[in-house]
């Protein structure tokens, strides 16, 4: 089984993908780690590492190339980024998007890397806008269309364990006789 869990930064990508490969038994890959990874070797911190991808589309390109294979080439896993279920397509056998209002997101973000919850928000909102333009201009993928995902849900609604129960029920209560099909997923350039 393949999983997707996509949404905007702060959104809870990573303790609900993480929720959901212990509860299924799965591999977890963080595009997030992938990402802020190669901006700690190469001595940026992920914003600045995002203006850079901004002048440089290798960055984007190598990350994304790189997500696409594994979601290719492997199986029982649980891919998360912000593209995983575009990435993904066709591979994967559920595509989640999670979001959240950008206070709550801002404040999920300050908390974690113990910076002011109104910087935080400020910066998230400069890093979405930077990687939408970028998700256009390379690939031709509206992040904002959410057709291609099977179940979306607003975190600041419910606590991590509940946003799991949800997605939990989706997977056990799919029926694949009644399923009318997926929605296609594609890319206007190859990786």
């Amino acid at each position: 089984m393949l999983l997707t869990v996509s949404g905007p930064p702060g959104s809870g990508k990573s303790t609900t993908a993480e929720l959901l490969a212990d509860t299924f038994d799965l591999d977890h890959v963080s595009g997030g780690d992938i990402f802020r990874d190669l901006a700690d070797e190469r001595g940026y911190t992920p914003l600045e590492f995002n203006k850079l991808a901004e002048e440089n589309d290798q960055i984007d390109r190598d990350l994304d190339r790189r997500l696409r294979d594994i979601a290719i080439e492997r199986d029982d896993l649980v891919i998360e980024s912000r593209l995983a279920g575009w990435l993904a397509g066709e591979q994967a056998d559920f595509r989640f998007w999670l979001d959240a209002p950008p206070r709550v997101r801002g404040e999920r973000i300050a908390e974690r890397e113990g910076k002011d919850p109104a910087r935080a928000t400020e910066e998230t909102k400069a890093r979405e806008a930077s990687e939408a333009k970028r998700y256009q201009e390379y690939y031709g993928i509206d992040i904002r269309d959410l057709t291609i995902y099977d179940l979306s849900i607003n975190t600041a609604r419910w606590d991590p364990d509940a946003v799991l129960d949800m997605l939990v029920t989706a997977v056990g209560e799919y029926d694949a006789d009644g399923d009318e099909g997926q929605a296609v997923v594609s890319i206007e350039y190859e990786l």
